[in-house]
């Protein structure tokens, strides 16, 4: 005989209720594709993958990104594919569209200044101080570099940079006259410059095609940074590697760039999530790319490859470059693009990065440093108007 089981029945709903609940919250929760152009495994990876992670953590779970490592689109394809909607968000290199993003890469390409700036106050701090820099400028001081990305139907979000850029290379680059005639990839203007002061030739190439440039011998050498000998896996084809010139960073890298109707699309706690997610990608990457140097390097010494210093007088030569060179880069951007503010924007770079050095000493963790990037930037965005 069948006796109503009053206990029963009333966990039997409150289970349909949690069920009905959890399905309904599930289906809230959103997710974002993110487009990247590093391998699966690299160091670069790493740090976005990390990115999706904090998104999550910050969002409470309500927003989540799926990584797509160099597959969804390539590094010529982020601009387009993340303005149409191909992808959510991606790893914008802002150096392939010279015409779209010009504002953008006048600021990175002053990053050789680094080169200009006493070792001893930089206390090994460099790359994290030009990058808090950048960041700092692009959200506050510089409404073109958000106009240009506007335009592109993008929203800045974090930033990416590298360590400091070296020469990777099939033969010894040591001295000035060893660069007469090498065929050297390079990611701006300033370095082609430098590689023309010294008589070679700059060849553009994404960095998806160095490997096989350099396997085949349409490059003697790509001026980058030596993590990507691991990340871009290029033990096997090169030979030589100058650690210490050019110098600089690259630094103009809208690494968490959204699509804009996306990011109007999200409620502002879902923004700062990102923002907050972005201060973290901004710090980590910069961060394990110059943890790598060591592991790069020995790498090369591995595969039967020699590591070099370049000498005193070729190092002298490219300060004596930069400090020309910088006033170069006004005069280029304006008479090639139209950047009228040049001047400007260089004159408070420079005091930005001044404060920056200062604000980045004693951080001993990427966490340490996410954080005083959150505080002194990322949390000061109004994410009611930023983008929209």
């Amino acid at each position: 005989m069948f006796r109503f089981n009053k206990t029963g029945a009333l966990a039997a709903v409150s289970a349909a209720v949690l069920a009905t609940t959890l399905t309904v919250t599930q289906a809230q929760a959103r997710t974002i594709s993110y487009a990247s152009v590093y391998p699966a495994g690299s160091k670069a990876d790493e740090a976005v993958n990390t990115w999706a992670d904090k998104l999550a953590e910050y969002s409470d779970g309500d927003l989540k990104a799926r990584v797509f490592p160099m597959s969804l689109l390539s590094a010529a394809e982020i601009s387009a594919g993340v303005r149409d909607g191909i992808a959510d968000s991606g790893y914008l290199l802002t150096v392939y569209f010279p015409a779209e993003y010009p504002h953008i890469n006048l600021v990175n390409e002053s990053a050789m200044q680094i080169n200009l700036i006493d070792p001893e106050k930089l206390n090994g701090m460099g790359t994290f101080a030009f990058q808090g820099a950048v960041t700092e400028f692009m959200f506050f001081k510089c409404p073109e570099c958000l106009e240009e990305l506007k335009a592109q139907n993008h929203v800045f979000t974090a930033n990416v940079a590298s360590s400091g850029y070296a020469m990777i290379c099939n033969k010894p680059v040591v001295k000035p006259e060893d660069m007469k005639g090498l065929r050297m990839r390079v990611a701006g203007s300033h370095w082609s410059r430098w590689v023309s002061e010294f008589g070679g030739s700059s060849v553009s190439l994404t960095i998806s095609e160095l490997r096989e440039g350099l396997s085949q011998g349409v490059l003697d050498c790509t001026v980058s940074s030596l993590p990507e000998i691991t990340n871009l896996n290029l033990t096997e084809v090169v030979s030589d590697v100058t650690v210490d010139l050019p110098g600089g960073i690259y630094a103009g890298s809208s690494g968490a760039s959204i699509n804009a109707d996306v990011w109007s699309s999200l409620s502002e706690k879902q923004r700062r999530a990102l923002l907050r997610a972005g201060a973290d990608l901004t710090a980590r990457t910069p961060w394990l790319y110059e943890m790598q140097q060591d592991e790069s390097v020995e790498a090369v010494r591995a595969n039967g490859g020699q590591i070099h210093t370049a000498s005193q007088e070729f190092r002298d030569a490219t300060t004596a470059f930069v400090e020309k060179d910088l006033k170069n880069i006004i005069t280029y951007y304006q008479e090639r693009f139209g950047v009228e503010r040049g001047e400007e924007i260089l004159s408070e770079l420079a005091e930005t990065l001044d404060k920056w050095v200062g604000l980045v000493q004693g951080v001993e963790t990427p966490e340490e440093l996410a954080e005083v990037y959150w505080d002194e930037i990322f949390s000061k965005v109004d994410v009611s108007s930023h983008g929209l």
